[in-house]
């Protein structure tokens, strides 16, 4: 049964694949037709610091010891409604 899902997996992922690239090339588009405010450019700014700020208060409690699992879940409650993603925009290698 493992074996199917693998090959299940494999042959859907070019198609997801070609999905997400239209889809960031969609918007791309969609963000060079759109001239920003000066409101909106703020607002850009105040969110990237709130989620610096997350992701350094997310590396201090990884440095104390605390560990993975509560630090992550501190991040994603710190990230809430601000980022797109389950760690608030950034993707782990392991």
């Amino acid at each position: 049964m493992r074996t199917s899902h693998f090959f299940l997996a494999a042959a859907l992922a070019p198609l997801l694949a070609f999905g997400a690239l239209a889809a960031h090339a969609q918007e791309a588009k969609d963000h060079k037709d759109h001239a920003h405010t000066d409101k909106e450019v703020q607002a850009d700014i105040q969110r990237h610091r709130a989620m610096a700020a997350a992701h350094d208060t997310a590396a201090q409690c990884l440095a104390s010891g605390k560990g993975h699992e509560q630090c992550m879940k501190d991040l994603q409650a710190a990230c809430k409604g601000l980022a797109i993603g389950k760690y608030c925009g950034m993707k782990h290698q392991h």
